[in-house]
């Protein structure tokens, strides 16, 4: 297998892999009632950002776009889970 063909087949990898994310992420958001744990917006936004840099470094732009759609979907869901956990503790 030439360097050629496996760089490509690792781009697509990725680039499936990142597409996933990016749906799990939108359904998220879609679903207006889904507030994420704190745990799960702090781990998703780690590693959508690490993959993101990663896939930068390796100049996989494809992957790269899919992990910066899906940091701006977790980022609306960090915004929706902070008024919500601002919202609870004002009725205490």
């Amino acid at each position: 297998m030439d360097a050629a063909y496996s760089i490509l087949v690792v781009s697509f990898l990725l680039a499936v892999t990142f597409a996933c994310g990016v749906v799990i992420a939108v359904t998220h958001v879609f679903n207006r009632r889904f507030i994420a744990p704190v745990h799960d917006v702090v781990a998703n936004l780690t590693a959508f950002a690490c993959a993101m840099a990663a896939s930068l470094m390796l100049e996989h732009v494809v992957p790269a776009l899919f992990s910066a759609i899906a940091i701006v979907c977790w980022l609306v869901l960090a915004r929706r889970t902070a008024l919500s956990h601002a919202g609870n503790s004002s009725k205490s």
